[in-house]
Protein backbone atom coordinates (compact mmCIF):
# COMPACT_ATOMS: atom_id res chain seq x y z
CA UNK A 1 0.00 0.00 0.00
CA UNK A 2 1.22 3.30 -0.94
CA UNK A 3 0.07 7.06 -0.51
CA UNK A 4 -2.85 8.00 -2.54
CA UNK A 5 -1.08 10.99 -3.72
CA UNK A 6 -3.91 11.18 -6.90
CA UNK A 7 -7.01 11.69 -4.57
CA UNK A 8 -5.88 13.82 -1.85
CA UNK A 9 -4.84 16.01 -4.62
CA UNK A 10 -8.21 16.30 -5.73
CA UNK A 11 -9.75 16.84 -2.34
CA UNK A 12 -6.96 19.50 -1.55
CA UNK A 13 -7.87 21.13 -5.09
CA UNK A 14 -11.52 21.15 -3.94
CA UNK A 15 -10.55 22.03 -1.25
CA UNK A 16 -9.67 25.84 -1.77
CA UNK A 17 -12.09 26.15 -4.34
CA UNK A 18 -14.89 26.40 -1.96
CA UNK A 19 -14.97 29.70 -0.35
CA UNK A 20 -13.85 30.00 3.27
CA UNK A 21 -12.21 32.72 5.53
CA UNK A 22 -8.92 32.56 4.22
CA UNK A 23 -10.60 33.30 0.71
CA UNK A 24 -12.08 36.43 2.20
CA UNK A 25 -9.14 37.96 4.63
CA UNK A 26 -6.99 37.18 0.88
CA UNK A 27 -9.69 39.09 -1.13
CA UNK A 28 -9.84 42.10 0.90
CA UNK A 29 -6.46 42.58 0.88
CA UNK A 30 -5.39 41.80 -2.52
CA UNK A 31 -8.64 44.36 -3.61
CA UNK A 32 -6.65 47.13 -1.63
CA UNK A 33 -3.21 46.45 -2.76
CA UNK A 34 -1.58 43.15 -4.64
CA UNK A 35 1.33 43.39 -2.10
CA UNK A 36 -1.01 42.72 0.57
CA UNK A 37 -3.19 40.18 -0.57
CA UNK A 38 0.43 38.48 -1.39
CA UNK A 39 1.44 38.92 2.20
CA UNK A 40 -2.27 37.91 3.56
CA UNK A 41 -1.90 34.43 1.03
CA UNK A 42 1.50 33.57 2.61
CA UNK A 43 0.25 34.37 6.01
CA UNK A 44 -2.26 31.84 5.31
CA UNK A 45 -0.13 29.12 4.41
CA UNK A 46 1.83 29.59 7.07
CA UNK A 47 -0.87 28.98 9.25
CA UNK A 48 -1.83 25.83 7.87
CA UNK A 49 2.31 24.71 8.42
CA UNK A 50 1.71 25.13 12.10
CA UNK A 51 -1.54 23.15 11.87
CA UNK A 52 0.66 20.61 9.78
CA UNK A 53 2.89 20.27 12.50
CA UNK A 54 0.74 19.81 15.39
CA UNK A 55 -0.62 16.74 13.75
CA UNK A 56 2.81 15.32 12.97
CA UNK A 57 3.36 15.70 16.29
CA UNK A 58 0.26 14.37 17.57
CA UNK A 59 -0.99 17.81 19.19
CA UNK A 60 -4.17 18.58 16.81
CA UNK A 61 -5.58 14.96 18.15
CA UNK A 62 -5.51 16.31 21.23
CA UNK A 63 -7.20 19.56 20.89
CA UNK A 64 -10.12 18.08 18.60
CA UNK A 65 -10.83 15.21 21.41
CA UNK A 66 -10.69 17.49 24.25
CA UNK A 67 -14.08 19.32 24.43
CA UNK A 68 -12.82 22.65 26.38
CA UNK A 69 -10.12 23.00 23.77
CA UNK A 70 -12.15 22.68 20.45
CA UNK A 71 -13.88 24.94 21.65
CA UNK A 72 -11.86 27.64 22.74
CA UNK A 73 -10.34 27.47 19.44
CA UNK A 74 -13.52 27.27 17.91
CA UNK A 75 -15.00 30.25 19.56
CA UNK A 76 -11.36 31.88 19.33
CA UNK A 77 -11.63 31.84 15.57
CA UNK A 78 -15.36 33.13 15.22
CA UNK A 79 -14.22 36.08 17.38
CA UNK A 80 -11.64 37.02 15.51
CA UNK A 81 -13.47 36.50 12.26
CA UNK A 82 -16.47 38.59 13.54
CA UNK A 83 -13.63 41.37 14.79
CA UNK A 84 -12.27 41.62 10.99
CA UNK A 85 -15.65 42.13 9.75
CA UNK A 86 -16.58 44.83 12.13
CA UNK A 87 -12.64 46.81 11.39
CA UNK A 88 -13.83 46.65 7.96
CA UNK A 89 -17.70 48.21 8.67
CA UNK A 90 -15.80 50.89 10.65
CA UNK A 91 -12.95 51.37 7.66
CA UNK A 92 -16.43 52.11 5.54
CA UNK A 93 -17.95 54.56 8.25
CA UNK A 94 -14.66 56.34 8.60
CA UNK A 95 -14.06 56.40 4.71
CA UNK A 96 -14.54 59.94 3.46
CA UNK A 97 -17.70 60.48 0.89
CA UNK A 98 -17.35 63.63 -0.89
CA UNK A 99 -14.71 65.87 -2.62
CA UNK A 100 -12.28 67.18 0.12
CA UNK A 101 -11.02 70.66 0.87
CA UNK A 102 -9.63 71.28 -2.61
CA UNK A 103 -12.64 70.19 -4.62
CA UNK A 104 -11.28 67.02 -5.75
CA UNK A 105 -12.24 63.44 -4.97
CA UNK A 106 -11.01 61.57 -1.78
CA UNK A 107 -8.39 59.11 -2.80
CA UNK A 108 -10.20 55.23 -2.42
CA UNK A 109 -7.24 53.77 -3.17
CA UNK A 110 -4.66 52.27 -0.83
CA UNK A 111 -3.73 56.01 0.69
CA UNK A 112 -7.38 56.39 2.15
CA UNK A 113 -8.10 55.14 6.13
CA UNK A 114 -5.28 53.65 7.85
CA UNK A 115 -1.85 52.24 6.91
CA UNK A 116 -1.94 49.39 5.98
CA UNK A 117 1.12 47.24 6.09
CA UNK A 118 2.31 43.75 4.84
CA UNK A 119 2.92 42.70 8.36
CA UNK A 120 -0.27 43.23 9.29
CA UNK A 121 -2.31 40.91 6.10
CA UNK A 122 0.26 38.60 7.16
CA UNK A 123 -0.69 38.57 10.80
CA UNK A 124 -4.53 38.80 9.53
CA UNK A 125 -4.02 35.25 7.18
CA UNK A 126 -2.00 33.80 9.48
CA UNK A 127 -4.64 33.91 12.45
CA UNK A 128 -7.74 33.20 10.35
CA UNK A 129 -6.00 30.15 9.77
CA UNK A 130 -4.49 29.17 12.48
CA UNK A 131 -7.96 29.24 14.75
CA UNK A 132 -9.65 27.82 12.07
CA UNK A 133 -10.28 24.15 13.61
CA UNK A 134 -12.09 22.91 10.28
CA UNK A 135 -8.13 22.81 9.29
CA UNK A 136 -7.33 21.13 12.15
CA UNK A 137 -10.08 18.32 11.40
CA UNK A 138 -8.47 18.70 8.32
CA UNK A 139 -4.73 17.24 9.13
CA UNK A 140 -6.83 14.34 11.56
CA UNK A 141 -10.11 13.46 9.62
CA UNK A 142 -9.35 13.82 5.97
CA UNK A 143 -5.30 13.39 5.85
CA UNK A 144 -4.62 10.18 7.26
CA UNK A 145 -7.58 8.34 4.63
CA UNK A 146 -4.33 8.77 2.08
CA UNK A 147 -1.74 7.83 3.88
CA UNK A 148 0.52 4.25 3.87
CA UNK A 149 -0.44 3.07 7.47
CA UNK A 150 2.67 0.61 7.06
CA UNK A 151 4.62 3.59 6.96
CA UNK A 152 5.79 6.22 8.78
CA UNK A 153 2.71 8.70 9.80
CA UNK A 154 4.27 11.95 10.84
CA UNK A 155 6.87 11.87 7.72
CA UNK A 156 4.08 11.16 5.07
CA UNK A 157 1.67 13.96 7.25
CA UNK A 158 4.82 16.53 6.13
CA UNK A 159 4.75 15.35 2.90
CA UNK A 160 1.05 15.45 2.35
CA UNK A 161 0.84 18.66 4.12
CA UNK A 162 3.46 20.14 2.20
CA UNK A 163 2.12 19.29 -1.29
CA UNK A 164 -1.52 20.81 0.37
CA UNK A 165 1.03 23.95 1.73
CA UNK A 166 2.53 24.61 -2.25
CA UNK A 167 -0.68 23.89 -3.77
CA UNK A 168 -2.19 26.80 -1.60
CA UNK A 169 0.28 29.06 -2.58
CA UNK A 170 0.24 28.95 -6.35
CA UNK A 171 -3.91 28.99 -5.79
CA UNK A 172 -3.77 31.91 -3.89
CA UNK A 173 -1.11 33.99 -5.82
CA UNK A 174 -3.07 33.54 -8.74
CA UNK A 175 -6.53 34.50 -6.91
CA UNK A 176 -4.67 37.68 -5.55
CA UNK A 177 -3.92 38.33 -9.67
CA UNK A 178 -7.64 38.40 -10.04
CA UNK A 179 -8.50 40.34 -7.15
CA UNK A 180 -6.32 43.06 -7.60
CA UNK A 181 -8.40 43.95 -10.75
CA UNK A 182 -10.73 45.23 -8.23
CA UNK A 183 -9.20 48.34 -7.65
CA UNK A 184 -10.13 50.09 -10.40
CA UNK A 185 -13.92 49.21 -9.47
CA UNK A 186 -12.97 51.02 -6.41
CA UNK A 187 -12.15 54.45 -8.00
CA UNK A 188 -14.81 55.88 -6.99
CA UNK A 189 -15.01 56.52 -2.27
CA UNK A 190 -18.89 55.23 -2.20
CA UNK A 191 -17.75 51.84 -4.35
CA UNK A 192 -15.11 51.10 -1.81
CA UNK A 193 -17.52 51.74 1.37
CA UNK A 194 -19.86 49.51 -0.27
CA UNK A 195 -17.21 46.54 -0.37
CA UNK A 196 -15.91 47.10 2.84
CA UNK A 197 -19.41 46.78 4.05
CA UNK A 198 -19.84 43.74 2.11
CA UNK A 199 -17.22 42.22 3.56
CA UNK A 200 -17.55 43.15 7.06
CA UNK A 201 -20.80 41.34 6.40
CA UNK A 202 -19.71 38.70 5.22
CA UNK A 203 -16.59 37.84 7.92
CA UNK A 204 -19.37 38.33 10.88
CA UNK A 205 -21.61 35.66 9.13
CA UNK A 206 -18.52 33.27 8.71
CA UNK A 207 -17.63 34.07 12.11
CA UNK A 208 -21.08 33.06 13.47
CA UNK A 209 -21.51 29.80 11.20
CA UNK A 210 -17.65 28.43 12.96
CA UNK A 211 -19.21 29.82 16.25
CA UNK A 212 -22.57 27.74 15.30
CA UNK A 213 -20.57 24.60 14.23
CA UNK A 214 -21.01 21.61 16.75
Amino acid sequence: MSIDLAGFLGVVVLAYLVPGPDFLVIVRAAARRASLGRAAALGAQAGLCVHMCAAAMGLSAIATRSALAFTVIKFAGAAYLILLGVRALLDARRRPAGPDHTGNPHPAGPAAGPALRRRDSFAEGFLTNVLNPKAALFFLSVLPQFVDRGGSLPEQIFLLGAVDVVIGVAYWLALVRVAARLRAAFDRPARRRRWERISGCLFIAVGVGVAAVE
